[in-house]
């Protein structure tokens, strides 16, 4: 073997060290790269399961928030929906109460209206005048209004005309005291009769009896000014002037007997109005 072949090894020998040092190198290269590469690969795996961990909570809780406001919904819905249901039953409740209370009236009614029907039949009239008040708040029909008030109005006059003439009897056998009672119940019972007129002027003359001229003037000053008899406006008159000389009023009782003379000129009691009227201008 000559020297350029010694050489020729020699050189070889150092490449293949040169090679053998570039491949160590190149696979420390490539194993620190894949280490490297491992590490990175194991945070994005680490970062996705934190990831897809975070995600799943987060719907969970998103799946939850929608759940919870759609039952409020349902629960507000459903609470709504009963207590319009309860409404309409407390307010059905009402209507069916309302409507027992007006039926159990109406029964009521029909049921006194017949019985004081009755009343009218029989010709009980105290009782008639007496219960018609209470009977006229009920629920009546028009033809049963009017001809309850007809049958009171009609017992009316009739219980006033018997007063009135029960009066009179009184007066007649002089009982002032059932005279002035009498008397009052007729007016009590209807005023406005036909005998109403007279039958002011009969108590007036029952209270003048009874020395109760005060209470007998009023009547009077209406009776002899205005009065629906004009038969009893001369009398009213005269006796209006007694009484005002019974409680010595002298000028009044001359001015009420001037007015006398005045306005019935035609009157039977003309001359005992002039002789009164004389003897009180010549005491008084």
């Amino acid at each position: 073997m000559d020297e350029y072949d010694l050489e020729e090894i020699k050189r070889e020998i150092v490449e293949s060290r040169a090679l053998t040092i570039k491949t160590n190198n190149l696979v420390n290269a490539l194993a620190a790269d894949l280490k490297s590469i491992a590490k990175r690969q194991q945070g994005y795996e680490r970062r996705m399961v934190w990831s897809g961990a975070t995600a799943y909570v987060v719907t969970v809780l998103v799946l939850l928030l929608t759940l919870k406001l759609a039952w409020d919904a349902r629960l507000d819905a459903v609470r709504a929906e009963t207590r319009d249901t309860r409404e309409r039953l407390s307010s059905l409740d009402k209507e069916l109460k309302t409507a027992l209370a007006r039926e159990e009236a109406a029964l009521r009614s029909s049921r006194q209206a017949a019985e004081y029907y009755d009343l009218i039949v029989n010709n009980k009239r105290r009782e008639i005048v007496d219960q018609y008040p209470e009977l006229a708040k009920l629920q009546l029909t028009r033809t049963e209004r009017s001809v309850f008030e007809h049958a009171v109005d009609r017992a009316r006059n009739e219980l006033s005309l018997i007063a009135y003439q029960n009066g009179l009897d009184h007066i007649r056998t002089q009982r002032w005291h059932e005279a002035s009672q009498a008397l009052q119940e007729s007016l009590n019972f209807k005023g406005d009769a036909a005998h109403g007129p007279q039958a002011k002027y009969q108590l007036a003359r029952a209270l003048k009896a009874l020395g109760r001229q005060r209470e007998a003037i009023p009547s009077l000053i209406q009776l002899s000014e205005a009065s629906a008899d004009r038969e009893v406006m001369d009398e009213a008159t005269l006796l209006l002037a007694e009484c005002q000389i019974d409680i010595q009023a002298w000028n009044d009782a001359k001015n009420t007997l001037r007015s006398f003379l005045r306005r019935f000129p035609q009157s039977p009691y003309v001359n005992e109005v002039k002789l009164k009227l004389a003897d009180l201008s010549l005491r008084h």
